[in-house]
């Protein structure tokens, strides 16, 4: 089976590569020439663990190509997937002009029956309109080629994508006719023998998951951080809490961490900036009141660890607002760097978490990548001109930290 994946960032280039693996022949199609120069050459523009082997196998097999040619890709392909940047404006709605652009360049091109997949995260409706657009181009050109539409949601974490689509929890396909479910099982085929549950519905009913899953998860995360702001007014320990209410099968333990608030490219952007400002008072409060003329260490940017992705990430409202308050920041991130100083372009970047700490005033600990779990505290007291550590993530144990020396605030447990 041949597949035409139309855009080759974080979505489209995992899925190409993974559907790749599984033997079928993958063409991904991007606009950007530079970018697709780039990954014909094998080099990958994005940090996710295990893609740079899985693009450079497949290439070398020759099941994975990349070619800046839209419409002959189309022609090539069975199925046709739209894996394009869906932004959100300045309003709060969703910017469709890619998809909107993706979906005529399809209509122009289509010249056999083709399932057309809507692979972005895209409002309920997008794949009716997606059908609309490409009829019209047909029509503009004389032409009526038959063709299917579905919605084919990811549901991929950044940092654990490769995993995720190989060994989901779950995959939903929507589509109207028997003709696309029974490709699209087809092309899934491989993961049958895991057994992998299959959610076979509708268009709208596979649009509105994706938002249903996100909403509920962002909904998990932003009740436990309420729960860490009771617990600090009251001097209750929010890792109790989560322990107590996670035990529940009906609640589950996962996404009760307490902390600054989510970021990245999907969850709802309308809970987050609260968590961030309380972050940031607490800065403020550890620091004798104000942030102003102090050297602020921050030890990690993304905004999850494994993955270099800055979209929405916590770190960039805290940096920004300790900025602002007249601080200067010394940072460090494994992988994050070169993104972060597209947006932060004014701070200090360093070699590693220990030079991020040198006579800085305070060290604050944003992103929990694992080599921030055990720092030599010694060494970062010795560095720090005062011993004082803001652990936004609860990594630490607050009385260990406190027998260490250090002046250490966290996240909803006891002060």
């Amino acid at each position: 089976m041949n597949v035409c994946i139309i855009g080759s960032g974080y979505v489209g280039l995992v899925t190409g590569a993974c559907f790749a693996e599984f033997g079928v022949q993958v063409l991904c199609a991007d606009k950007d020439a530079d970018k697709v120069a780039a990954l014909e050459r094998g080099e990958i523009p994005i940090y996710e663990p295990g893609l740079e082997a899985i693009v450079e196998r497949n290439l070398r097999e020759r099941r994975l190509s990349f070619t800046t040619d839209t419409a002959a890709a189309v022609r090539q392909a069975l199925v046709v997937f739209i894996a394009v940047q869906t932004p959100t404006r300045a309003d709060g709605t969703t910017d469709l002009a890619a998809v909107e652009a993706v979906a005529r360049e399809i209509g122009r091109a289509i010249d056999d029956y083709k399932v057309i997949v809507t692979k972005s995260t895209v409002p309920v409706g997008t794949s009716y309109r997606v059908r609309e657009w490409i009829e019209e181009e047909q029509a503009a050109a004389g032409k009526s080629h038959r063709f299917s539409v579905a919605s084919n949601p990811e549901f991929l974490r950044e940092g654990a994508a490769i995993g995720d689509f190989m060994r989901p929890d779950r995959v939903v396909i929507g589509a109207d006719d028997d003709s696309a479910i029974a490709i699209l099982k087809d092309l899934y085929r491989p993961l049958y023998l895991i057994e992998t549950p299959f959610v076979i519905t509708n268009v709208p009913s596979a649009e509105l998951t994706k938002y249903a899953a996100n909403s509920f998860l962002a909904m998990k995360i932003s009740f436990i951080n309420e729960m860490a702001n009771l617990c600090e007014r009251v001097g209750g320990d929010v890792h109790s809490v989560a322990r107590g209410i996670g035990l529940d099968k009906r609640i589950g333990a996962k996404f009760l961490h307490a902390g600054p608030g989510f970021g990245g490219s999907c969850f709802p952007k309308d809970t987050r900036s609260r968590q961030r400002e309380r972050m940031i008072e607490k800065i403020d409060r550890i620091l004798d009141g104000s942030a102003q003329g102090k050297t602020v260490a921050v030890l990690g940017l993304s905004f999850k660890p494994e993955t270099d992705d800055m979209r929405d990430a916590p770190s960039l409202d805290i940096i920004r607002a300790l900025l602002a308050r007249g601080a200067s920041v010394r940072a460090f991130d494994p992988v994050a760097m070169p993104n972060a100083a597209r947006e932060l372009p004014s701070i200090t970047y360093c070699k590693n978490e220990y030079e991020a700490c040198e006579n800085a005033d305070a060290l604050v600990l944003v992103t929990e990548w694992n080599q921030f779990r055990m720092l030599d505290l010694e060494r970062v007291k010795s560095l720090l001109r005062s011993p004082v550590l803001v652990d936004l993530r609860n990594v630490y144990d607050p009385a260990a930290l406190r027998r260490a020396g250090f002046r250490y605030d966290s996240v909803g447990r006891p002060g």
